[in-house]
């Protein structure tokens, strides 16, 4: 017997008696059939609404009189081969399995840091998008497995429902991806605008406002789709057994309101997309005069692994839309035209996977191409000052490299400290400032040290002192011997009293006693820098 899918209700074939059918040349008790309700369909099974078993060979059960069928095969068993759509299927199963590794190379790529972090721009924000990729990836290759079993089942059953499930969740998840990539391009294009100048924008403007809404208006519509999609009951679609239950069953569940209404948030939020990619251009690139120069200049702004993403993922949409509408094209239906569902609803999102993975692999990491940035600025700040920095080599040409002894790292350590050019300059301006040892008390009598040198330096700051004056006291206004002012000729030969020389000193005003001090007439003090 040939293995068809078209069911038509069959009444039993005359058998030997009246509670005799024969069927594929075996006698069957129609008796025990007709008591447990089993129905004979032309696709050679028999069903009773809850069980359904194969009649033909190599699967014929045998029934026994209490309607147990032993060695039976379920209508709902892969016993058919793989056919074209399973096929391809697993293709691209396998390519999107083999993305994965890439996936995994650019999110190591670029979601590695080399910066600090920023509060403006967490690293979670450039890795999302291969978040959502990895999801995709993992959705697709759920659904081209379970694909196999859509031809293989002898009737259709969970398999075309659990390979459609995943495909609706690639379309919203793909979408995401194409977001967040368009999303993080806008915040990259912020963050080389604002680090020369972290207050080159403010963050409590309108254009802040609007970047902190807009992704909660995508997800909304994201969500949305999804929830009008997913959540309800798929046991419709696996009545495709004939072509009348296909008709009444499962074609007007395929294309119910939900469908259509999924489709169309979707394209929503390729809306979005678009208005925030032009937000971007708007505010990080140089402006155009004129309705021609703007639109000029937002396609020369556009990346072109964005074009061909957002013409990529308008084509996935617009499938999803046309599958809500016409049901021979639907990956719903169990036959359907397979150049169309693959061409349209798997080859857009393969080749959005193949455009992101080519260009991240080619893109540099964004801390790195920021670390160059600020390089480059710093060579021209250092051009325009006029430094010329010397290369690395240099240093190890031109310097002492031989190993010094502990010694010699002692004295570098010294002379960097405290015996460098600072003692020097501390010395010259002690110096400067007449910072000499500070003299005792007038009436003091014990000798002071270095009295020579003190009188040197005396000589040199007072050149007009009386040569006559002999050596007196050091710190005394009374000379030792030798005519001195205030004094008699006949006392020169006989030393001073302490009683005379308490009188003279106490007969001397203190204007005087500080200039007669050397012999010299008295000095005036003009400025800090006669003394």
């Amino acid at each position: 017997m040939g293995l068809v899918n078209i069911r038509e209700l069959l009444a039993f074939p005359q058998g030997d008696n009246s509670s005799d059918t024969l069927i594929g040349g075996i006698h069957w008790n129609l008796t025990t059939l007709n008591h447990w309700n089993y129905t004979y369909y032309s696709n050679g099974t028999f069903s009773n609404g809850s069980l359904c078993f194969l009649l033909f060979e190599p699967y014929t059960p045998h029934l026994l009189q209490n309607g147990t069928f032993l060695n039976s095969t379920s209508c709902y068993s892969p016993i058919k081969p793989i056919a074209t759509r399973a096929s391809v299927g697993l293709a691209f199963a396998c390519l999107f399995g083999l993305s994965i590794v890439f996936t995994f190379i650019n999110l190591r790529k670029h979601g590695r840091m080399f910066l600090p972090v920023e509060k403006r721009f967490r690293p979670v924000g450039r890795r999302w998008q291969w978040y959502w990729m990895l999801m995709v990836a993992a959705f697709a290759i759920i659904s081209g497995i379970t694909g196999v079993d859509v031809d293989r089942y002898y009737l259709p059953e969970l398999p075309i429902v659990l390979s459609n499930f995943f495909w609706f969740l690639m379309l919203p998840t793909t979408l995401a991806a194409v977001w967040e990539s368009i999303r993080h391009w806008g915040s990259w294009q912020e963050r080389q605008m604002v680090d020369p100048n972290p207050f080159a924008l403010r963050q409590d403007d309108r254009r802040s406002r609007f970047e902190l809404l807009i992704p909660l208006v995508f997800y909304l519509f994201v969500w949305l789709n999804f929830f009008m999609v997913v959540p309800r009951s798929w046991s419709p679609i696996e009545l495709q057994r004939d072509p009348d239950q296909t008709r009444l069953r499962a074609e007007p569940t395929a294309t119910d309101v939900r469908f259509k209404a999924g489709a169309f948030l979707l394209f929503c939020g390729w809306i979005t997309i678009v208005v925030s990619l032009q937000h971007s251009i708007k505010h990080y690139k140089p402006r155009n005069r004129g309705v021609f120069n703007r639109a000029a200049g937002l396609i020369r702004y556009i990346p072109l692994k964005f074009i061909l993403s957002l013409g990529l993922s308008l084509v996935m949409i617009g499938y999803e839309a046309a599958c809500a509408f016409d049901f021979e094209i639907s990956p719903l239906k169990l036959h359907p035209n397979l150049g169309i569902v693959y061409g349209l609803g798997w080859t857009p999102i393969a080749l959005i996977f193949l455009v992101y993975e080519i260009s991240g692999y080619f893109d540099p990491n964004e801390d790195r191409e920021l670390l160059r940035q600020r390089r480059i600025r710093g060579v021209e700040a250092d051009q325009e000052i006029g430094i010329t920095k010397k290369p690395h080599w240099w240093s190890r040409l031109h310097s002492d490299n031989r190993q010094l002894n502990v010694h010699d790292q002692i004295a570098q350590n010294v002379a960097t400290i405290g015996g460098g050019r600072a003692t020097t300059k501390n010395l010259e301006r002690s110096i400067e400032m007449g910072n000499m040892p500070a003299s005792r008390r007038p009436n003091s009598v014990t000798p002071t040290r270095n009295t020579g040198a003190i009188q040197v330096a005396a000589n040199l700051l007072f050149p007009n002192t009386n040569q006559n004056v002999e050596l007196q006291e050091p710190f005394t206004d009374t000379p030792v011997s030798g005519t001195g002012r205030g004094r008699s000729p006949g006392n020169a030969g006989r030393p001073a009293t302490r009683s005379e020389t308490r009188t003279d000193v106490s007969n001397r005003s203190d204007s005087s006693n500080s200039g007669i001090t050397l012999g010299a007439q008295p000095q005036q003090i003009r400025s800090m820098l006669d003394v």
